[in-house]
């Protein structure tokens, strides 16, 4: 028997590896994130309802170059709303069996009123408000696995980029349900737990980044983003003030 062979997938006291990631491991959150700390040549692995998933080789046109676009947009909604975070390929415990890696992410910063935080070791711990998936499959872990982790933690929104497809999916919680969030008449997708992040559907799935920011940017104009933002930094001000008494 080889030595990859006789290694346990339960992380038990059989494992005679206990501390490397493999895919297809059945691991807490806690088991995970120690071996996930362990190899720093490891650049994504993520624990869904208990299993390890590890990535795969990622392509440019199917993966890296959509993603990039996807970061530009969250990253300037971010840069215009005081009170807000975008991220990156960022390790979340949500749960004790959900330690996901989303491509892209926002969230309210605990200050104002966000639902989740940094822990002492620098990992968001809880759900962040939305989250970004890009994918090559209708068929991937992130259209169905993934989406029920992130329902059952509490991501208010997620968007998954199907780009095989040429397919968008944009899913509002609802009563511990997702729903799909209805389009426009003139294309656009508008957030409902962000207003003014506004998505040019068809400018996304052309690569059109000039139009994708410039429709974004009324959404950063609109009377709901402007309020928005005034709530967030009045939020911030009561917490100070709070902690200062």
């Amino acid at each position: 028997m080889t030595g990859a062979a006789s290694r346990s997938k339960s992380g038990g006291a059989g494992n005679v590896y206990p501390d490397l990631l493999e895919n297809g491991a059945h691991l807490s959150a806690s088991q995970f994130l120690r071996r996930y700390e362990a190899m720093p040549e490891v650049k994504k692995a993520e624990l869904i309802n208990g299993i390890v998933y590890m990535a795969s080789p990622v392509r440019f046109d199917q993966h890296g170059e959509p993603d990039s676009l996807v970061q530009t947009w969250l990253g300037n909604y971010a840069i215009a709303t005081p009170g807000i975070k975008s991220a990156t390929n960022t390790t979340a415990r949500l749960g004790p069996d959900d330690v996901p890696q989303p491509d892209g992410l926002l969230l309210i910063m605990p200050e104002c009123g966000g639902q989740s935080r940094l822990n002492e070791k620098g990992y968001l711990q809880g759900a962040p408000e939305f989250v970004v998936e890009v994918a090559a499959s209708s068929s991937s872990l992130d259209a169905h696995e993934k989406l029920d982790s992130y329902r059952r933690a509490g991501v208010r929104e997620y968007l998954l980029w199907r780009t095989a497809q040429r397919a968008i999916d944009w899913w509002v919680l609802e009563d511990d349900e997702y729903h799909a969030l209805a389009v426009g008449a003139d294309g656009i997708l508008r957030s409902r737990v962000l207003p003014g992040l506004w998505l040019d559907v068809a400018a996304l799935l052309n690569g059109d980044g000039a139009t994708l920011i410039a429709k974004l940017q009324e959404g950063l104009q609109s009377t709901a983003h402007g309020d928005f933002a005034a709530e967030l930094k009045a939020r911030s001000l009561r917490r100070r003030s709070g902690e200062s008494r």
